[in-house]
């Protein structure tokens, strides 16, 4: 069976993106079994107020977490309600075939139930999104196509090969742009992405992609409409999504890794202490030690540069230096840790 590919182009870009993010989830293989149960609940969360903000939607993190632990709340019932409906179609992502319409309509009768009149059906109107002052922002296909659209879509998405970190881009971008429901639409398309994602690789269950679609909310809506401008074709948009997992992936790594490290430590460090510990942490993590050499290609930083950022990170304790000049390496030392040294993970 024949299938319609979105229009999309493959740029140098993307694949360095791709080829960055896929080496980053290398990097991270051996930290993903050990994420505390804690830490995947508090990302979960995280992901869950941070697609809903994109909406409007006014609750905190703090008390979206006390909704889902069934405390009460005072909100709006609407938000509370949209809140409890995602976490529960969160809870249930990976039983969904990211391919099946019947499970795309499914989950969206999750993510909406007692909130619209049409849930887990495509609308049966027009729709468009506009802006503050009435203006068409953006008007979504016609209802009368949005079925085989969809349909298409979806068997484009079980046919191709392409990469799953760019199909599931293609497939948020296309989905945002069909606009195939009454409402939810931008929440489904998060969703959607997440699903695909997290049946790559499962770190991205985990990992809160929405929380930095969040703190880039003007560029994300940007993009979507950049994209659009270009005949509707996915590019741009992909580009941007991928350098926000890419971001994520980053960001979770450095967390991670600075959580291990002991509070006497951390007092002792400036920002660009920190930084530069962010840029060499997954390098220190999968190999037990760290050179001159691969810390400048990590950080960028000339080689005079890391040897005086190194030399400071020893004085603090963090690290131990072992060897002279060019064969000098430098690993983790056992009492900078809060626990077990990560080498050992």
């Amino acid at each position: 069976m024949k299938t319609s590919k979105p229009p999309f182009t493959i740029t140098p870009k993307t694949l360095d993106l791709v080829a960055a993010i896929s080496e980053k989830i290398g990097q991270m293989a051996s930290v993903e079994h050990n994420i505390d149960l804690r830490l995947r609940k508090a990302n979960r969360l995280k992901s869950i107020q941070s697609s809903l903000a994109i909406e409007n939607n006014s609750l905190t993190l703090g008390q979206v977490t006390d909704i889902i632990e069934g405390k009460k709340v005072l909100g709006n019932p609407r938000e509370i309600q949209e809140v409890k409906n995602a976490h529960l179609v969160y809870e249930k992502l990976l039983s969904f075939n990211p391919f099946s319409v019947k499970d795309f309509l499914n989950a969206h009768k999750i993510l909406t139930a007692g909130l619209v009149k049409q849930s887990g059906i495509f609308r049966t109107g027009d729709v468009g999104v506009f802006d503050g002052k009435g203006n068409a922002v953006h008007i979504g296909a016609r209802q009368q196509f949005v079925h085989s659209l969809i349909s298409d879509l979806f068997a484009w998405g079980k046919a191709d090969t392409i990469h799953p970190l760019v199909k599931s881009s293609v497939f948020h971008f296309e989905i945002e742009t069909i606009h195939p429901f009454q409402d939810g639409n931008g929440r489904m398309g998060r969703l959607w992405q997440t699903l695909i994602l997290s049946q790559h690789n499962e770190l991205f269950q985990w990992l809160p992609v929405e929380t930095l679609v969040y703190k880039n909310q003007s560029a994300y809506y940007n993009a979507l409409e950049q994209s659009r401008k270009q005949n509707s074709e996915a590019t741009l948009f992909v580009e941007f999504m991928l350098m926000r997992i890419l971001e994520t992936l980053q960001e979770y790594a450095v967390h991670n890794f600075t959580d291990k490290i002991t509070d006497k430590i951390t007092d002792k460090l400036s920002a660009t202490d920190k930084a530069f510990i962010n840029q060499i942490g997954n390098y220190l993590l999968t190999n037990g030690y760290i050179d001159n050499y691969n810390a400048g290609l990590l950080s960028g930083k000339k080689t005079e540069t890391v040897k005086k950022q190194f030399a400071k990170l020893v004085e603090t304790g963090l690290l131990v230096a072992q060897g002279e000049r060019k064969t000098r390496k430098y690993f983790l030392a056992t009492k900078s840790l809060k626990t077990e040294p990560l080498t050992n993970l």
